[in-house]
């Protein structure tokens, strides 16, 4: 009801400035209205844009399973966790305050742009795992047909996250939830055609992505400083050949006006990660105690939830490696690497017998 009244006298103020324009008798006084006008429209802008700009909370991806599983009275059972995580995930896109960003064409959420690179590395891992989901993790071997569901819900993801209008960004993902949600009540009813295999091939073909992504986030925030790299492209095959020749050294260096995108983007990444590995915990919990490789799982949690600890800074700052400022790009790549590191030694655990 409040809010409804606040929208009528906004509505209703901005008559009377346009009857002041129109009229030609217009004095100080209308001056003064649209000046105030002005003032109230911004300051209700940096409002809403404080707090769009919080993201949502954490969550136990066991414990939101198991309130799904009774709010659909669906019984949990292997990938449950998992499925029901990834379509957390996707919800908290949508859903968050502010709703979704990256495609807003309006003030105020226009001129934001932490929040929206933040969308889109959640987005990124939800990409990954519906991806993983339906050409692995859902499937016996590779001569097997793929899930229906999960055949609509993996190239909905990968719509244009900008677009605005015909279609919304929003509709499509809607909908690649929603053949989520029928994947996860097939799962639930043990019917053949939805299946999911828990096993340490498939957990390793999807951690082989994670951690191209990790490695490719680690070098542009590395970059932040500017680096001269050697060419190892091609190191340890003398036969193999590229299609450019590429110089024996390069220089990289993230542009200063990206720094922030880069690093908003890793956290986002970060924070969809923790909690996929989350529910791989359980759902794997089996292999990965068989490989002896939980405790592994579980120092990549550790590395990765360091990424979202509070940033005391009001903007993210760029100083060089030792110098006076901090760089806060350098310190998230730092535990960035380190959980990059610990995926491929987890890999390997998976792929010994």
């Amino acid at each position: 009801m409040a809010s409804t009244q606040f929208t009528q006298n906004l509505k209703d103020f901005a008559w009377d400035i346009f009857d002041g324009l129109t009229d030609p008798n217009f004095r100080q006084n209308n001056w003064k209205k649209i000046g105030f006008f002005i003032f109230v429209l911004l300051l209700l802008f940096i409002i809403l844009m404080v707090w769009w700009d919080n993201t949502p909370d954490d969550f136990s991806p066991v414990q939101n399973a198991n309130h799904i599983a009774a709010k659909q009275q669906q019984e949990i059972v292997t990938g449950y966790v998992s499925t029901s995580t990834l379509i957390t995930l996707a919800n908290s896109l949508l859903e968050k305050p502010g709703g979704y960003l990256s495609n807003d064409v309006s003030p105020p959420s226009i001129w934001m742009d932490n929040i929206p690179n933040w969308e889109f590395g959640v987005l990124v891992q939800v990409r990954d795992f519906s991806r993983a989901l339906r050409n692995d993790i859902s499937r016996s071997q590779s001569q097997s047909l793929e899930n229906a569901d999960l055949a609509v819900a993996e190239p909905q993801f990968n719509f244009n996250s900008e677009s605005w209008i015909f279609p919304s960004t929003e509709s499509e993902y809607r909908q690649g939830i929603k053949a989520l949600n029928s994947y996860l009540a097939r799962l639930s009813n043990k019917q053949n055609d939805a299946q999911f295999y828990a096993r340490a091939d498939n957990l390793a073909a999807w951690l082989a992505i994670v951690e191209k992504r990790l490695g490719s986030l680690s070098q542009r925030l590395s970059a932040s400083v500017g680096q001269i790299r050697i060419n190892t492209d091609l190191a340890g095959e003398p036969a193999a050949q590229q299609s450019t020749p590429s110089p024996a050294e390069m220089v990289t260096k993230t542009p200063w006006t990206q720094i922030d995108d880069v690093f908003y983007e890793t956290r986002g990444s970060a924070w969809a990660l923790i909690h996929l590995l989350k529910a791989a915990e359980h759902d794997f919990a089996d292999v990965l105690k068989d490989k002896n490789a939980l405790l592994s799982l579980r120092q990549i949690i550790r590395e990765l939830e360091a990424t979202q600890e509070t940033v005391w800074s009001p903007m993210i700052s760029n100083g060089s490696g030792f110098g006076f400022l901090a760089n806060h790009s350098l310190v998230m790549a730092s535990y960035i690497s380190r959980a990059n590191a610990a995926i491929i030694d987890l890999r390997s655990l998976l792929s010994q017998g």
